[in-house]
């Protein structure tokens, strides 16, 4: 007898090894992890002889056990509950197996589960997928079919180590889902990048103006643009959206777009505007603006008629190398309806005017201190004599390189428009 004993649970060792072993390689070569659950489960379940075998995933959100794989002839998948009721929530809440022979005799038994399947439980075996110090869910059985028609300690070692196997294998999937997207998502944004590097127009020389962008993030929400009407003069303009990322990029996509569409015909920088704020009133969500500068260069009298729409003051650096703030400025675009804009002129004989988003005085020359209006001012005289195609690039890079040395990472966009007569 004691030999058949040994014989028997030598038997019973191989086939738990025998599955253990199909049950690692499942989830080791699956690149669908819910239907390796569902396969897993069928899989316990005719090892185990039971009734069912049912998967529960914690929905973090609102605090749920849900059915997400189920091997019985009465699925519950889809099936939820507190995670404060039944014997699986006690699973979670302890993070120990339960082994209960005799559900009517426990306290905790919830019954929503069978009033709602048609099933009709006796006995559980409830094991938690645990992951260091969390549970994800749990892994249970019911109704062992044995002669006595109960769970004994072998089922509870097992389900208790497939149960940790499936918790490991559930978050290796999350990762890797993850990463994919993490992936996904830095290609698309190197696409965004690409697209709005696209937008901006390019330094060709064939304007006296120039301008740069170095965005914080992949995607930035400042922009630049200046085009030739059909008269011979020169539209140009620069914004700074109220926030970074994605977002911002997508308001920033649609402020240039208004400004290149409508500029083509709106030949007045106050009336262009004007428009483009009440558009942005009336679409733009979640308290989002622009700042913005906006005006027309005449390169025959290079003189420039120019709007401020809350955004930082100019520089102007006159042809004596005196340099003055243009501080003339309405609020920023996006705010309320039905604003005016005032525009002023400025005569650029002889001189060189540099507008700029508030990313560049932001910028950290040093620890914890700013470049600020008055340090920038000493950076354009320290490489005013740099050819204009040139310079720009100087400068940014320059005023950046501390923050991007021992950071590695700016704070905001960075971003400047130069239209120079200096050398005209």
């Amino acid at each position: 007898m004691e030999i058949e004993k040994l014989q028997n649970e030598s038997d019973k060792s191989c086939e738990q090894l025998e599955l253990l072993t199909t049950v690692l390689q499942e989830f080791s070569t699956t690149l669908d992890i819910e239907a390796t659950l569902q396969h897993v489960t069928s899989l316990v379940k005719k090892y185990l002889d039971t009734e069912g075998v049912s998967l529960f995933l914690l929905d973090e959100g609102s605090n749920e056990l849900v059915c997400k794989a189920c091997s019985s002839d009465k699925d519950i998948t889809g099936e939820r509950f507190a995670v404060s009721q039944g014997i699986a929530g006690r699973t979670v809440r302890t993070g120990k197996t339960q082994l209960v022979t005799d559900v009517s005799a426990d306290p905790d038994f919830f019954q929503g589960v069978d009033k709602h399947s048609g099933a009709v439980t006796r006995s559980v075996l409830c094991a938690p997928l645990s992951l260091k110090d969390s549970t994800l869910g749990v892994l249970e059985a019911i109704n062992k079919r044995s002669d006595n028609g109960l769970f004994d300690d072998h089922d509870k070692n097992l389900l208790t180590i497939l149960a940790n196997t499936a918790a490991m294998a559930i978050h290796n999937a999350h990762m890797a889902e993850e990463l994919v997207f993490q992936e996904r998502t830095r290609r698309e944004l190197e696409l965004a990048r690409e697209i709005q590097s696209a937008l901006l127009p390019d330094n060709s020389g064939l304007f006296p103006m120039y301008g740069i962008n170095m965005p914080a993030r992949m995607v930035s929400g400042d922009f630049y643009d200046y085009f030739m009407l059909d008269d011979g003069r020169i539209y140009f303009g620069i914004g700074d959206v109220a926030g970074k990322g994605i977002n911002a990029s997508l308001l920033m996509a649609k402020t240039t777009s208004l400004f290149r569409c409508l500029g083509k015909q709106v030949t007045s920088p106050g009336t262009l505007l004007s428009i483009i704020n009440d558009e942005l009133c009336a679409n733009s969500a979640r308290g989002w603006f622009v700042t913005m500068v906006a005006g027309i260069y005449d390169p025959a009298d290079r003189c420039v008629t120019m709007v401020n729409a809350g955004h930082h003051a100019p520089v102007f650096i006159d042809a004596e190398g005196v340099m003055s703030d243009q501080e003339t400025g309405s609020i920023p675009l996006g705010i309320m309806q039905d604003v005016l804009f005032e525009e002023y002129q400025l005569d650029l004989s002889g001189g060189d005017l540099y507008i700029f988003t508030d990313g560049l005085t932001e910028c950290w020359f040093e620890r914890e201190q700013q470049l600020g209006d008055e340090g920038l001012k000493q950076v354009i005289q320290q490489f005013a004599d740099v050819p204009a195609e040139d310079r720009l690039c100087k400068i940014v890079e320059y005023v950046t390189q501390w923050k991007r040395d021992h950071t590695g990472y700016l704070y905001d966009d960075v971003t400047m428009l130069l239209i120079e007569n200096s050398r005209g």
